[in-house]
């Protein structure tokens, strides 16, 4: 198991797991939408990703964007996207791109590292309480569009 920051040299492997991770959230398949997408990202460096690989296949990931907090005057980092395929779950990836993702917000010295999850998704609420992550009661999240 190995874990690293991803270039844009792993466009494809993370495009087939950007466009799996998406195809998990009920969307269409659309790997050179996906693809297209992660390059753009990358070129305009509006996001970090991790990548996990087993024995040399890519099999998860994890994408963050920045954010900043105008009270604090620091940046924070949104966990948005937290993927592993289906044949290496349960082997630990998942926790450890969120491992990677924590020490990451360390090192830039950001105010802190957020997530959000379905109501339903329990696996992933154990998952990330586990690590250390607390369930915000302070604040509403508002939505529209």
């Amino acid at each position: 198991m190995s874990i690293r920051k991803a270039t844009i040299d792993e466009l494809d492997s993370l495009t087939e797991l950007f466009d799996s991770y998406r195809v998990f959230y009920h969307q269409e398949s659309d790997s050179e939408g996906a693809k297209s997408f992660l390059k753009e990202r990358f070129l305009n460096e509006e996001s970090v990703v991790f990548i996990a690989f087993e024995e040399g296949s890519a099999v998860g990931f994890v994408q963050l964007y920045p954010t900043f907090s105008s009270v604090s005057m620091k940046r924070s980092w949104t966990l948005n996207d937290l993927y592993v395929n289906a044949s290496a779950r349960k082997k630990g990836f998942g926790e450890k791109l969120i491992q990677a993702a924590i020490e990451f917000a360390e090192e830039t010295g950001a105010k802190g590292l957020s997530l959000e999850t379905g109501e339903d998704n329990l696996t992933a609420q154990r998952l990330y309480e586990k690590i250390g992550f607390k369930k915000e009661s302070n604040y509403f999240y508002y939505f529209t569009l």
